[in-house]
């Protein structure tokens, strides 16, 4: 497992889908936040493409969330898109709705950034969000990314276009200890 300071990544286990499945893509407005992908229900006892493992799989790297002092599931962690040629990746995150708003977002930041740049070796980490996510631009900005640019009008969700924001760290810039 990979520690932060308040929370811990492991390997996605049985019983954490029917949790994740639930308390994140069950809920639409939510799902179709976070996903790029249209949301669409998923037939109980289905395997469910975003929550299932494949190890084989070399460009994505999912964890889930445990809080450190007593184990409790708390969400979802993903590096994704990895790039080994240019040494580079995406991240993602989704909180379940009692985990929010108590500084673990800007934590699976910083850990995924550890694994990103000490574990994996990357040169940059990259993340898109929609504009008006206030927690992940936090999350990200505590952790020492830079704003690059607004994708205008780039995510469909919920009958509206949104803007994205896109925002970069290369392993230079990183600072391990800040999390402000």
């Amino acid at each position: 497992m990979l520690r932060g300071s308040k929370v811990g990544l492991r390997a996605r286990h049985e019983d954490d889908i029917p949790i994740l499945r639930t308390e994140l893509y069950d809920d639409v407005a939510n799902a179709s936040r976070a996903d790029g992908r249209p949301w669409r229900p998923i037939t109980p006892g289905a395997e469910d493409p975003r929550l299932v493992v494949d190890d084989e799989e070399q460009g994505r790297v999912p964890f889930s969330v445990v809080e450190l002092g007593g184990g409790t599931l708390i969400g979802t962690a993903t590096l994704w898109g990895i790039d080994n040629h240019s040494r580079s990746a995406h991240i993602g995150l989704g909180l379940l709705p009692s985990s929010r708003g108590k500084g673990y977002g800007t934590d699976v930041v910083a850990t995924l950034c550890h694994y990103g740049f000490v574990v994996r070796g990357l040169q940059r980490l990259q993340i898109e969000t929609l504009s008006d996510n206030a927690a992940m631009l936090r999350s990200a900005e505590r952790n020492g990314f830079v704003r690059e640019g607004v994708l205008r009008s780039s995510a469909w969700v919920m009958g509206e276009f949104l803007d994205e924001v896109l925002l970069g760290l290369l392993v230079q810039e990183w600072k391990p200890d800040l999390k402000g």
